[in-house]
Parts: C-alpha cells; sequence; structure tokens
C-alpha cells in the first residue's frame, strides 16, 4: 500500500485562499459526506473548485489521530504481475487498471457535487462535479472514465458512453481515494436550420444534482500517465476542458504529500481560453505557484483578451512561441516530457513554433517528434 498524508495545516492555507461559489441546494449528507458547505459570493472571475481545500468543511477529521494535527490516509494500490516485455515504460504504468467497469455491466456512482466554475459572461458554462466511487474504480492521474447517459438515441437504441478525462488527482478531491471528478463543459449549440442542439452527455452531468445517480465506466487510458521520474521538466498544454488531467498532475505534485512520491522537477502548464472569466481552475494553480516558485510555471493564453507584440489573438501556441528557444532546450533533453490535452488544431500551431529552431540545430522537427514518440516524451489526447 501506499501511505498519503495531507496535513490540515496545508488543508487550512489553501482554505484560507480559496473559496467555493455556491452551488444548488444539495442534501445535508450524501455516504458520509457532510455537504454543509459554506456559499461564498465571488466575482464571475474568480469561480472555480477546490475540493480538497473544503475537506474539514465537508468531512470530520478523525480526532483520534492527534487532534486534527493530520489525518492519514491508507489508499490501496492494485498491483498485478509485470508483464513479460523488454521495453520498460517510463510512466507510472506498474498496476494500472483498465477496464473495471464496462458498458454492460457500469458503476453506479452518486453525484456529490456539482458547480459551474467560470464566470456568468463566459462562453458557455463549465462544471466541476465530484462523484462516490467507494474505492471500485481505481484509476492513476492522466486516465478517463465514460459516462452513459440515460434514455435512447435517436435510433432507439440505448445511449453510448461518452468519454471524460478524469480531474482529480488518485486518492480524489477528498484524499481517501472513494471519489472521482470530471470537467465538463455544457455543449449548446445552433445547426444548420437554426435549431438550438444540446448535447445529450454533457447537458446531463451539467444538470445533475447531488444524491442523484450516474453510470460510470472504465477506467481507460495509459497514453497520459505521469512520468515516473521524480525529477522531470514536465510540459503541459491544455486549451478548455482539456485541464482537467493537468488538474490532477498538479495536485499530485504539490497539493498532496506522498511516501513513495516527492516532485522536484519543473512543471510548466500553458492553458489556453478564450476569456479570464473562463480560466478553469486559476486560484488553484496560482496558489502552486505561490507556494513552488522554483518548480511551477504558469502561463495564460486568453485569446479574446490578450495579443502579442505583432497584434496576434493569444492563442496557446502564440504563447509558447515567447518561450520557444526556453522550450526547444528543454524538449532536447531526454528528462523532458509533452502532455497535450484540449483543441486538436493546438498541435499543429506549436509544430509551426519548433520547425525553424529544430532545422537551426540540424534536426528535421517531424522526425524528432516521433522520436519524443518512441520515448513516452510527447503524449497527445485531442479532440
Amino acid at each position: 500500500c501506499v501511505c498519503v498524508c495531507v496535513c490540515s495545516a496545508q488543508m487550512a492555507c489553501m482554505a484560507a485562499a480559496v473559496a467555493l461559489p455556491c452551488a444548488s441546494p444539495s442534501p445535508s449528507s450524501i455516504d458520509g459526506y457532510r455537504l454543509s458547505l459554506p456559499c461564498i459570493s465571488l466575482p464571475p472571475q474568480t469561480a472555480f473548485f477546490a475540493g480538497r481545500a473544503l475537506l474539514t468543511e465537508t468531512r470530520q477529521l478523525d480526532k483520534r489521530r492527534g487532534q486534527g494535527v493530520g489525518l492519514k490516509v491508507q489508499a490501496s494500490v492494485a498491483t498485478k504481475e509485470a508483464a513479460k516485455v523488454e521495453k520498460k515504460s517510463k510512466k507510472n504504468e506498474e498496476g494500472v487498471v483498465v477496464n473495471t467497469f464496462k458498458p454492460k455491466d457500469p458503476y453506479i456512482s452518486r453525484c456529490l457535487l456539482n458547480t459551474k466554475i467560470v464566470g456568468d459572461d463566459a462562453p458557455g458554462e463549465t462544471w466541476h462535479m465530484v462523484f462516490t466511487t467507494e474505492g471500485k474504480v481505481n484509476y492513476r492521474e492522466g486516465q478517463s472514465i465514460g459516462v452513459i447517459p440515460p434514455g435512447v438515441d435517436a435510433n432507439g437504441k440505448p445511449q453510448k458512453l461518452r468519454l471524460y478525462s478524469i480531474a482529480s488527482s488518485a486518492i480524489g478531491d477528498f484524499g481517501d481515494k472513494k471519489t472521482v471528478s470530471l470537467c465538463v463543459k455544457r455543449l449548446v449549440y445552433i445547426n444548420d436550420k437554426g435549431e438550438e442542439v444540446k448535447g445529450v452527455c454533457s447537458n446531463y452531468l451539467c444538470d445533475l444534482k447531488p444524491g442523484d445517480t450516474a453510470a460510470i465506466t472504465g477506467p481507460v487510458g495509459k497514453e497520459m500517465l505521469m512520468p515516473l521520474d521524480e525529477n522531470a521538466n514536465i510540459i503541459m498544454l491544455a486549451t478548455g476542458t482539456g485541464i482537467a488531467p493537468f488538474r490532477g498532475f498538479l495536485w499530485k505534485m504539490f497539493f498532496e504529500k506522498h511516501v513513495d512520491y516527492k516532485f522536484n522537477g519543473l512543471a510548466w502548464l500553458f492553458l489556453g481560453v478564450p476569456t479570464s472569466s473562463s480560466l478553469l481552475y486559476r486560484e488553484e494553480f496560482e496558489l502552486m505557484q505561490q507556494k513552488y516558485p522554483s518548480k511551477f510555471r504558469l502561463d495564460f493564453a486568453v485569446s479574446r483578451e490578450q495579443t502579442n507584440a505583432k497584434g496576434e489573438r493569444m492563442y496557446i501556441q502564440t504563447r509558447m512561441a515567447d518561450y520557444s528557444e526556453e522550450l526547444w532546450e528543454m524538449l532536447k533533453k531526454d528528462n523532458t516530457y509533452v502532455y497535450m490535452c484540449g483543441l486538436k488544431g493546438m498541435e499543429k500551431g506549436i509544430d509551426e513554433i519548433m520547425v525553424s529552431l529544430a532545422e537551426r540545430d540540424g534536426y528535421n522537427w517531424q522526425d524528432y517528434k516521433k522520436q519524443l514518440k518512441k520515448g513516452e516524451q510527447w503524449n497527445v489526447e485531442v479532440y
């Protein structure tokens, strides 16, 4: 087993720095989680969710262990025999579980919390939601779960599952390995006929109330697993809800204490969004940067509000171009890992930045990127 210590002093510091926006009325307790959360009015640009920062508000500390000095969580890690392959993965793959629950026999979870994490003036709604797992859905940072919405499709057949990147670390927002979190944007658009169309699963999820059930499958995926190297340089590129896996990465790196893991490398997050009111988990990330300035770098690209020196809109690749030389030098190191999650178009923009720099040093960028992929140093999950 792995012993994870979450210090109450650390939580108190986090709780003082962050606050939870008012959610919809909810029952006082679900599966033993006390949900009498304080509602604090925040300006739209500071709407966010910091689950474990409110652990003392949602669960009682075990007073028998140090009278609140700390909460000690024992987290069981599933293990299996090592596969008989010569190549050893650089990622945290050992003991990874996939497809514990399948579409024909999903896990029936219950929603604990569901709160909007963008301002009212943001283009579209994005919600952070927490579901119970009772410790039965063992996942790792970077994996995904499936959600099967109720009802039937246009052909009268049961709805198919939709995959969502997990937005929590492996021990969950409450630190007990009994929850899983998602970051979901409500899909609403106008079709060619001028009709409003609502995404089936995203609207189902965003409309869930605490206590509602949801059918979950998985976990799945190994592409986005974190590297084993605690001294690695980890460059994370996200647009919108593509931030989900990186929230899990960063909570493990900076908000948790593990006896078998201590991050000593450099984490660099680039997050692209249309408006400042849609910057997801902003306060969490800014707190991390404040506490660990030598280990965490944070850059936002706000396309509708920022421009570069040429007057061009600030997309994620535009922001990265400001650091192109530094990023290229990092990519030449064998302990640098790139993770990309979000809109498919951003990879092409990043290729354009690196082509000339690679050529200058005698490399063909596309060939070099293939080598990075082969070495598990270039990891992409886009849609």
